[in-house]
Formats: C-alpha cells, structure tokens, sequence
C-alpha cells in the first residue's frame, strides 16, 4: 500500500509544502472562500494513486466501522417535551452511518502520511487564519474515515469541532451530496432560521457535490449541514482531519459513544471542558 505523500499529494499543482506565489494563491483563493461562506474546496488534491491508496486503506478496515442506525437532532441531544413542538431540538430524523475511528488507522498508512505531511498542518492553519489552532486530541477522532451506504445519510447538524477538513475519497453510486447552510449560529443559536432549513423553506442552503480526491475546508461548529441520503451499493468514503481552537480537547462521552460506540478513560477525564458554550 502506498504510504508516501509525494505520491499522494497532487504536491506540483498544490506545493503547500514550500513558501512561494502557487501556495499563496491556492491560499488566496480558499481564505476567499471561507470568508464568503466558511467552506472551501481544493479540487483534485489527491493524485490518482492517492485516491486508489485511501480507498484501499479504507475498505481494509471498512469492517471496524461503528454502524448506527438510530434518530437524533441536530443537536445531538435528547427530546426535552418542555419545548414547543416545531422547536428545531424537537425535530428528529432518522441517521444510518458509520465512522472507523482514528486508531484503526496506522502510522505508516496513506492516510496518516496525507495528515503527518510536511506542511500539511501549516497550510491548513494558513488557509484559517487562526492563530489558536491545534490538532484534535482525541484518539478515536483526529483523523477518521465516515462510510456512508444506502439510506438517509447524515441529517441536519452542527460539528463538535470548530473546524473541519475533509478528503473525498470515493462517492456513492447515487445521492450523498453535501448541503450546508452557512453560518447559521455565528453568534447565536439563532433557532428560528435552523427550524427553516429543517422544514425546507431557507434560502441560505447551498448543495456541493464533491469529487474523490477534493479537500474540502469547513467551519461546522457554526454552519448546519447534512450529507443527503444515498443510493446504490458502493459505499462513500471521506477522511475527516479535525482541528480546534483549544489543546487537547476530546469529544463529550455521550456523543463520542454515538458516533463510535465506546468511549476510552480520556473522555471522560476531559468531560466538560469547552471553549464555547453552544449546544453540541
């Protein structure tokens, strides 16, 4: 299996790797992105081998992935009947998805050599902006692969982490595009707009249809988003790479257990220590 980035990385026609005016304009155009509606996409970031290396990797432990079939909110979070019915924490649907977790992963495998990359942290934080930035701490979450098959996808949420990187690695025969509402709770929970996108009538939803080998920026803590339900029998793959604001932040224990069906001591040593105070 391939594991060396140069040979992973389209390195000639994205050189994140070394100072010089291609990088700045790659820079250039996703910080113009982000700024407009907090989502960037790199096309065509992986080579073709990249692309076959990843996907080989993830079918190679596709059988360790947490498969869930259950109905949740955006906010991950229980019905509280105290509220009004069409509240948007009342509204559930249904989740059938899976999600390998990060130490199924190898150090020497293709998708650690894309994430441990000489500059590939740095161009990341570059294309952020962000001077307080740091890798995800948590050992079942810094780097992981999502496996979606036929059903409803992944409906409506909000991310745990304040940024999300994301490579496509391989699509579904049909369906599984990616739509986001930017924004949406910059600021505030702002509940009256996120129960628009739930029940269909907000103008602020754009579709993204991303190709493997697309890297793909997204600020989620604040822009709902869901993956649209999928057809077909070929499962989509896409590696998510998760930085945040704060060191060694981990993922809460009832969400981690969702989404990767156990828990290790780490998360519940770390339980309750937040940066922000937004409903997860």
């Amino acid at each position: 299996m391939v594991s060396d980035a140069n040979r992973l990385i389209d390195l000639e026609r994205y050189p994140i790797h070394r100072d010089g005016a291609e990088r700045a304009a790659v820079l250039a155009q996703v910080r113009a992105d982000l700024a407009r509606d907090g989502c960037a996409v790199v096309k065509g970031f992986l080579t073709p081998e990249g692309i076959a290396a990843l996907t080989a990797e993830a079918e190679g432990v596709a059988d360790q992935g947490h498969k869930s079939f259950s109905r949740t909110n955006p906010y991950f979070t229980q019905d509280d009947p105290g509220l009004p019915e069409d509240d948007p924490r009342r509204q559930f649907y249904d989740r059938s998805n899976a999600f390998i977790p990060a130490d199924n992963f190898t150090r020497d495998g293709p998708l650690r050599a894309v994430h441990d990359f000489d500059g590939f942290d740095d161009f990341i934080r570059d294309c952020l902006e962000e001077e307080k930035f740091y890798r995800y701490a948590d050992p079942l979450a810094d780097v992981i692969v999502n496996m979606a098959e036929t059903g409803p996808g992944f409906p409506w949420h909000f991310d745990t982490n304040n940024f999300t990187v994301t490579l496509a690695i391989q699509n579904a025969e049909g369906g599984g595009a990616f739509e986001y509402a930017a924004g949406i709770r910059e600021g505030d929970e702002n509940f009256d707009e996120v129960a628009r996108v739930l029940n269909g009538t907000s103008d602020r939803v754009t579709v993204l249809n991303l190709e493997p080998g697309d890297l793909q920026l997204f600020r989620g803590r604040y822009s709902l988003h869901r993956v649209a339900p999928l057809t077909g029998e070929r499962p989509r793959y896409v590696a998510i790479f998760s930085y945040v604001e704060e060191p060694d932040m981990v993922g809460a224990p009832e969400r981690t257990k969702q989404l990767y069906g156990r828990t290790l001591p780490i998360h519940h040593e770390r339980a309750g220590q937040r940066a922000d105070e937004y409903i997860d």
